[in-house]
């Protein structure tokens, strides 16, 4: 009596698509810290560009501008002798995630790849390719439309009253982590896909979650997001709402129920 193996949408497994064998807890031990090592080594790899000073101070110049937006002549200052170095670093470590996203995207598939099936292998590439498409698209949207909004409320609110003379410090760990949080954000709607293409979730099950969804996008708006003000956070918890119900409708196109 032969066993026929089905996959997550009740298809049938051929053998040919069943390879490997059950690992134990030592090899997945090993196959993370490989991969979390090359992870390391990507992002290291990419931020040795944004060390260049040319590069690294053209950058921090980029990020300057949505403040001088509001305010032209708006120059922060730094009060600790490792301050600039240390917001330099910030700039060069997002550069280097940003430019490193492809190989880190790969090898965290990688990892879990040994659990798929030859046919579900060949979306691994694909997700590379769209996650550092989405990863750059949420730096965009941060860099364009979010840090224009958020700063120049947080500038100009009781402008009449005090003077805003922000540490450099300050500034950059703020921008850096808007910009790092809004394209993490917009892998939702890739990693809601990949989850339901690999026979995580469903898209009804997903559909039945929104009032939960929409909850913790706005409390993880408010963990993530450096300020208070509602303004910052709304506009961080708003795109994750809006990311979490495109990602229902690819998860419906790539498993239709």
């Amino acid at each position: 009596m032969t066993t026929t193996l089905l996959g997550p949408d009740g298809t049938p497994i051929t053998e040919q698509e069943v390879e490997g064998g059950e690992m134990t807890l030592l090899e997945h031990l090993l196959e993370l810290r490989y991969r979390v090592m090359w992870m390391a080594v990507s992002v290291v790899a990419g931020m040795v560009v944004f060390f260049v000073p040319s590069v690294g101070f053209r950058v921090i110049e980029l990020l300057l501008a949505p403040a001088r937006a509001s305010i032209p002549d708006f120059r922060p200052q730094y009060i600790e002798p490792m301050e600039n170095i240390a917001a330099f670093f910030q700039v060069a470590l997002l550069g280097g995630l940003t430019v490193s996203m492809p190989f880190v995207v790969y090898h965290a598939l990688r990892f879990v790849t040994p659990a798929l099936t030859r046919n579900e292998k060949k979306w691994v590439f694909p997700i590379v390719f769209g996650a550092t498409l989405a990863f750059l698209g949420g730096v965009s949207f941060g860099y364009f439309f979010i840090l224009p909004v958020t700063l120049n409320f947080l500038l100009t609110f009781g402008s009449s009253v005090a003077e805003a003379d922000w540490r450099i410090g300050n500034y950059i760990d703020f921008v850096t982590r808007m910009l790092g949080v809004m394209g993490l954000v917009f892998e939702t709607p890739l990693l809601v896909m990949a989850l339901a293409k690999f026979g995580v979730v469903r898209a009804s099950q997903l559909w039945k979650f929104w009032r939960y969804a929409v909850i913790i996008a706005f409390v993880i708006a408010a963990v993530v997001t450096p300020t208070i003000d509602p303004v910052t956070q709304t506009l961080v918890g708003g795109p994750i709402v809006i990311l979490y119900f495109v990602g229902i409708g690819l998860a419906w196109l790539v498993r239709r129920e």
